[in-house]
């Protein structure tokens, strides 16, 4: 019987953690800190975003980051309440963020610092102007032994230990995998906490729809353009925001393909393996969605770099398969 959550049995994020780490009987405790520290600095990113405008902290400041895309001013103050709020955390060794062209070394794995936390601050950040969803997208993986520390941090997206974005929209929701199927919690402003309002998340299937900025077509490869007269021709629905958090959070709850492709200008891809395309991957596939780059799986991808780009298609299995169906 589906369980059905009320204000009489919410759980909250921190009491769901606890709870899975006991089914766990050499967890340390550790990872919870790390999911603390980011419930805390996403809960005044919440705030910040709620506060945008009253407090005058919208449009750029005429600066550009590491991607050579121009930074508002709550991309700034995003990228520093993350790191603020998890530099000080002894388990966390590396910091690599979509804003800063290095990571942060923080300690070594021999003095605690077991985990890396790779994070895009606030993704769709442009649309805040307008009071459109953004979000935070998050990927946690754990160091190995040995090696050099920028090597750490370059693994496959299937070795992620933890994935999860925050949506800063009519809700505060806070979407996480541990690698054991997908959570769903919204921050209640009641107590300033996250609850828990859905567990074991599952995409569904059979919904017509897409998401991809058509505004790009002409420079889309021509099996892309065949796709879309095709989803045209048999009444498909294009959604479309231009935020990926959100974008990809209605994919999750409805169903249908999210999809970024490779254009004339930007041949690899634009969306960012380790800091967007990994995270979003591992939660479509444990809500037992499918994700791909072109032919290859996202997740076993073996990044070569820490800012690199890739193409991205996910989102339900059967939708996703009927992209995949068109491409050479």
């Amino acid at each position: 019987m589906e369980q059905r959550w009320t204000k009489d049995n919410l759980t909250s994020l921190q009491s769901n953690i606890l709870a899975e780490e006991q089914k766990h009987p050499g967890a340390t405790g550790e990872f919870s800190w790390i999911l603390s520290a980011i419930s805390l600095a996403t809960k005044a990113i919440g705030n910040k975003v709620r506060c945008a405008r009253i407090e005058d902290v919208i449009g750029d400041i005429e600066e550009t980051n590491v991607q050579g895309e121009t930074q508002q001013k709550l991309d700034v103050i995003a990228n520093e309440l993350i790191l603020r709020c998890l530099g000080d955390r002894e388990n966390i060794g590396i910091l690599a963020s979509e804003e800063n062209e290095t990571p942060m070394f923080l300690r070594k794995r021999a003095d605690g610092g077991r985990y890396a936390v790779l994070f895009d601050p606030l993704d769709g950040s442009s649309n805040i102007d307008v009071s459109v969803g953004v979000g935070t997208i998050f990927s946690v993986l754990r160091l190995p032994d040995g090696g050099s520390r920028e090597e750490a941090i370059l693994q496959p997206g299937n070795q992620q230990v933890a994935a999860g974005y925050v949506l800063y929209g009519s809700s505060t929701v806070l979407v996480l995998t541990t690698g054991n199927g997908v959570d769903m919690f919204v921050l209640d402003q009641s107590i300033g906490s996250f609850v828990l309002v859905e567990k074991g998340l599952k995409i569904p299937t059979g919904n017509n729809a897409y998401s991809i900025n058509e505004a790009y077509t002409n420079q889309f490869s021509d099996d892309i353009k065949s796709y879309l007269n095709w989803a045209h021709e048999n009444d498909y629905s294009s959604r479309y925001i231009g935020s990926m958090v959100a974008d990809v959070h209605r994919v999750l709850l409805k169903g249908g393909v999210f999809i970024y492709p490779p254009t004339k200008d930007k041949p690899e891809g634009k969306l960012r393996l380790m800091y967007e395309a990994n995270p979003m991957a591992m939660i479509v596939e444990q809500a037992g969605g499918k994700s791909t780059a072109y032919n290859t799986p996202v997740l076993e991808i073996h990044p070569k770099g820490l800012h690199q780009r890739t193409s991205v298609i996910l989102g339900s299995v059967d939708q996703v398969d009927a992209v995949v169906d068109f491409l050479s």
